[in-house]
């Protein structure tokens, strides 16, 4: 039996992060992961092909914007999912080479197969060719991710009925598209297809999409996709899904409204995959969608096993859950390090683009904070009207005192990148008139910031002190 300082269960973000992180320290790692490759879903089946495709789609629809002669029509019979996902196998793929050199480079013992626990400190796993082999650990890290809920109701074919996994795959562009989930999935999946000049439904039984995101911004993603072509049933949900005769697909909604398209995307959440482990042969338990309770180290019930990542719940992000890796294995081998910050953005990769960080604006009015607004709007930066983006808006909340910033809040081209201008601002205590002193590149999106410095200050600085 092979003895190791830490052995990961799961190649994920967080399982990769955590398993690097004590390599880096000198300490004998173990990755065990079940598929022939590495980076688990946000790899191959999530956020990485997911983006790869919504970015061949969005020069798409950027294109088709510039064209007199491309019709949504036009675009939806022209252009094949074949042609759509090519770069997205190529990204995959060199992905996966980058990953599987980090392992190799860090001197990481690999196990291609299932672990399940045999207590807490040993593991058996089951090897893709059907073998099986202990492994003994000093600490474990449970990595191992999520997998789109399947309702036995739900008529998935994973053509014409999908996940978010399998809809990567379908093999043609749907002449229609009925999307149940108003998420982050649903919205981006919805807002991409629209794009591409697919007939778009999208179905939600709370009355607005993605309620965490300061409402200003998800009032202009909400017209914005009316303005492509979807439909928004919002405040209703199916009660059946059916095939009817002829292939399509008949969603019956609460309200009595029917909804026939070639094609649905079933988005309602994601259960963590830690059935197969044996949780209690570890001192563990799971909660009903499969996740493990933890601290603030990311440390379970059980004193030498963490879990990270999607297994943990929110926020389920890539982009923490692999900074929750690396953390885990700091604490595990009391390596001095930070605590995961209390502010973080979010991404996401709707068409347009969203990005928010700190408090909206209605958790200000929630906390009953006094706060003021600073707006700018693309189209007033020379860039915004090179790229034409016309519904590119960001937005700045502040204290109207002392200027700190409360939350950043951006949709339009690029947000997912602009936001970190702003959150650096924020970490390192800069305030509005920071943006007022600085000089940003002409022409560039960026200086929207400086744009909404000044349109927030001038509401709340006298006249004869406003910064000019």
């Amino acid at each position: 039996m092979k003895t190791f300082d830490l052995i990961v269960i799961g190649s994920g973000p967080g399982g990769q992060r955590a398993a690097i992180q004590a390599a880096k320290f000198g300490k004998k790692v173990a990755l065990i992961e079940k598929e022939p490759v590495f980076g688990g879903a946000c790899i191959h089946t999530g956020t990485l092909p997911s983006k790869a495709l919504r970015e061949s789609i969005y020069n798409v629809f950027t294109f088709r914007l510039g064209s007199t002669e491309l019709t949504r029509r036009a675009v939806r019979q022209q252009v094949t999912m074949q042609e759509l996902t090519a770069r997205k196998e190529n990204v995959v793929s060199n992905e996966n080479d980058i990953i599987s050199a980090q392992i190799r480079s860090n001197g990481i013992s690999v196990y291609h197969g299932t672990g399940s626990f045999a207590s807490k400190n040993q593991l058996n796993v089951l090897t893709s060719e059907g073998g099986e082999t202990v492994v003994e650990g000093k600490f474990f890290v449970i990595a191992t991710g999520s997998r789109p809920v399947r309702p036995s109701q739900i008529p998935f074919d994973d053509e014409t009925v999908c996940d978010s996994d399998s809809i990567l795959n379908i093999k043609k562009t749907p002449e229609s598209l009925t999307v149940i989930g108003g998420g982050v999935i649903g919205c981006e999946y919805a807002s991409m297809f629209a794009a591409l000049g697919v007939n778009v439904h999208l179905v939600d039984k709370k009355n607005d999409i993605l309620p965490f995101i300061d409402q200003e911004i998800t009032e202009v993603l909400k017209k914005t996709l009316i303005e492509q072509g979807c439909r928004l049933h919002l405040g209703d949900e199916f009660v059946k899904i059916s095939k009817l005769p002829d292939g399509q697909i008949e969603t019956t909604l609460m309200s009595g409204k029917k909804v026939v398209s070639s094609t649905l995307l079933y988005a309602m959440g994601r259960n963590a995959m830690t059935g197969p482990l044996n949780l209690s042969a570890a001192g563990l338990t799971a909660d009903t969608r499969g996740q493990i309770a933890v601290d603030k180290n990311y440390l379970t019930a059980t004193p030498n096993i963490y879990a990270v990542g999607d297994v943990i719940g929110f926020p389920s992000l890539a982009s923490s859950s692999f900074e929750q890796g690396r953390l885990a294995a700091c604490h595990a081998f009391n390596i001095p390090h930070d605590e995961f910050p209390a502010q973080f953005p979010y991404g996401i990769f709707t068409i347009p683009e969203i990005s928010s960080l700190g408090k909206s604006e209605e958790t200000l009015i929630a906390e009953n904070i006094e706060y003021q607004i600073g707006r700018a709007e693309y189209r007033e930066t020379a860039r915004g009207q090179i790229i034409a983006d016309s519904v590119g808006l960001l937005k700045i909340c502040f204290c109207p005192k002392t200027t700190e910033i409360y939350g950043i809040h951006i949709i339009g081209n690029s947000a997912s990148e602009l936001v970190h201008l702003g959150q650096m601002v924020m970490t390192l205590g800069g305030d509005m008139r920071t943006l007022v002193k600085n000089i940003f590149n002409y022409p560039t999106l960026a200086e929207a910031y400086k744009i909404a410095a000044f349109n927030g200050l001038n509401k709340v600085v006298r006249p004869q002190n406003t910064p000019t």
